[in-house]
Parts: C-alpha cells; structure tokens; sequence
C-alpha cells in the first residue's frame, strides 16, 4: 500500500477524485484518479519531466511557492512510474 501516488506524488488521501481505478473496475492502490483510470494512465505520453512542471504549476495554483514545489518534486524520477524509464 503506498501513501502517494506513484506518478504524481498527490498524498492519495487526498485525492478528489476517489482513487484511480483498474480496467476492471477495481481500485488501484498505487496511483489517484488522476493520473490513472479504468487501467491507463491518463497522460501516457508525458515524460517525468512534463509531469514534474504539471505539478509545480498546479502546487502554484494553490499558493505554494514555486521553489517549494520544485524541491517537492525532485524525488519524482524514483516513482514507480518512472523509475522503469
């Protein structure tokens, strides 16, 4: 069972969209709603890289500052998404 998603970090209680779910309609205990449903992720063409700036920029949003999220997002490349690339 993991804490955050392992794509984007998002603590998974924390996840307004319920939790991601599997192509059979399970609940998936490793990513949040999204960045994955009904068994794909919902961007799989983005790279760590694309992922790392979609997340500061929505950290922004919320009024976090930018080097916050840029430091939050450092350890992202060891997720179970992209370590595999």
């Amino acid at each position: 069972m993991y804490k955050n998603c392992q794509s984007c970090m998002m603590p998974l209680g924390k996840d307004p969209s319920g939790g991601a779910t599997n192509a059979d309609g399970s609940k998936n205990e490793m990513y949040c709603g999204l960045c994955y449903s009904q068994g794909s992720f919902v961007h799989p063409e983005w790279t760590v890289r694309q992922m790392q700036r979609f997340v500061v920029e929505k950290m922004k949003e919320m009024g976090i500052p930018r080097f916050l999220g840029r430091f939050f997002v450092m350890g992202m490349p060891r997720l179970e998404r992209w370590k595999q690339h």
